[in-house]
């Protein structure tokens, strides 16, 4: 695994303080992106939460899975979370060590009072002082949150006092990534009102499974709460690793619903990633899980068909001044203004969300624009299997004819791939073993980029999603 070490600076840690009109939470902020530029501590909010146990609750919640490994968890993990402000919301997000748990706190504008929120993206501090002070806000306690460093601390400090390098592996970042991707095909599969998801939740088992393979779970609808099941059926719910949900008990007391989101599923399918949405006063915490606990977001291959193709990397540019930081992006208003087709508006959007720049809210069904401040580029540079389809091409190795293309691979083995109604198919073992599950192989990425250049060539270029 190719890692690299992040430098993340800040003028002060992060702390809670008591004063005379309550407590003050002060987080402060890195290196981040704003719209006037890359800003060295930006300043988002300053103003009162609505619901201080809550949010002191949800903020825990992503700083516990930013800190966990749920798959080897003997190994270290550690990453400060990444705050946005959206202009009426603050994001709050995180990724598990392991690669295979991405957490979301969005703060609403419900959830905040006395102050305009900011736009822009950074780290923000959460060091185990804050974790522990925060764990002990009271019901009744008034709590001021400013995000970014005090107006004085700008002028009178001459740098960072605090920096933390932390290791940064691609697979992370690649993770951030194919989230995005993968819970763009989600949607709500179930509700359940607060005493039934607490009850759900609470008997769900706390530690993983030791040593071997084991089955992945599943849920259904039933009546007013879930019921499980042992195998996939229509409308049922995968959860892979049920103790990867452990964050959620942070909230629990508080929550209001629980929602579940999933991908459409038949008889028999394969384990899938869900997304599970504690819904408290004025705020969100999401966490979305992999499909195995031992199977982190990176190797999905969501992305690729996007980063295989020339035009959504244009595209994308073209979009990419558009984005204004919104908190929910509307791709019928950007296919308006950018002149592209809803559907090369969408393909572009996964192309910004491989490098990090949109993520997708499965409560409102929308992407959302941030800037996560780490090297965008090391997204497909590190893709291998990208990397390898494009060799192939390079080599001259896909020979098309009508509807099936021969492919012949670096050791000599000759692989055919069949176009099965837009759906690439292949001889390889990869698809033997994942029959698409994992997005394309590398032969079929190879195939897409040599007919897209032979489309453009004759001037009968179109937008093809391909599989994801």
């Amino acid at each position: 695994m190719t890692r690299s070490l992040q430098a993340v600076a800040y003028r002060r840690p992060s702390v809670l303080e008591s004063s005379a009109d309550g407590r003050r939470l002060g987080l402060e902020t890195s290196h981040g992106a704003t719209p006037a530029g890359a800003v060295d501590h930006p300043r988002f909010f300053a103003g009162f939460l609505t619901s201080p146990r809550p949010a002191s609750a949800g903020l825990l919640a992503v700083a516990d899975v930013a800190a966990a490994r749920y798959y080897q968890p003997q190994l270290r993990a550690s990453l400060d979370p990444v705050v946005t402000g959206n202009g009426d919301r603050l994001r709050f997000e995180s990724f598990s060590g392991c690669g295979g748990v991405y957490a979301r706190l969005d703060v609403l504008q419900a959830g905040l009072d006395g102050g305009e929120v900011g736009h822009g993206t950074t780290n923000v501090d959460v060091n185990n002082p804050l974790r522990e002070a925060l764990s002990r806000i009271g019901a009744d306690d008034p709590l001021h949150l400013r995000v970014g460093p005090e107006e004085l601390a700008v002028t009178t400090l001459d740098g960072p006092v605090v920096e933390k390098k932390v290791p940064l592996p691609d697979r992370w970042l690649r993770g951030f990534a194919e989230a995005q991707v993968i819970a763009a095909g989600f949607d709500l599969r179930a509700e359940l009102d607060a005493g039934e998801a607490v009850r759900f939740l609470r008997s769900l088992p706390r530690g993983g499974g030791r040593g071997g393979a084991v089955a992945p779970r599943w849920v259904v609808p039933s009546g007013r709460t879930l019921r499980p099941t042992t195998r996939a059926v229509p409308g049922a719910v995968c959860l892979p690793g049920p103790e990867r949900l452990a964050a959620l008990q942070r909230v629990l007391r508080h929550a209001t619903s629980l929602r579940v989101y999933g991908p459409a599923v038949t008889q028999g399918a394969a384990a899938t990633s869900s997304a599970w949405e504690v819904v408290l006063p004025g705020m969100r915490l999401t966490l979305t899980l992999s499909p195995d606990a031992a199977r982190g977001f990176s190797g999905e291959g969501g992305v690729l068909d996007a980063l295989a193709t020339d035009e959504a990397a244009a595209d994308a540019e073209l979009l990419s001044v558009l984005l204004a930081w919104e908190p929910r992006i509307d791709v019928a208003d950007l296919a308006a203004a950018s002149g592209l087709s809803a559907e090369r508006v969408r393909a572009a959007l996964v192309r910004l969300g491989t490098s990090g720049r949109v993520g997708y809210d499965t409560a409102e069904a929308a992407y959302f624009h941030r800037e996560l401040p780490y090297d965008a580029e090391r997204v497909e540079r590190h893709n291998p299997r990208l990397r390898s389809a494009r060799t192939l091409v390079s080599a001259g190795a896909v020979a098309l004819d009508g509807a099936i293309a021969t492919v012949t691979a670096e050791d000599g083995h000759v692989h055919r791939v069949r176009d099965e109604a837009g759906v690439l198919t292949c001889s390889c073992l990869w698809w033997a073993k994942y029959r698409g599950g994992r997005g394309p192989c590398k032969h079929a990425l190879a195939v897409r980029m040599v007919r897209r250049g032979s489309a453009e060539a004759q001037g009968t270029v179109r937008f093809d999603g391909g599989a994801r």
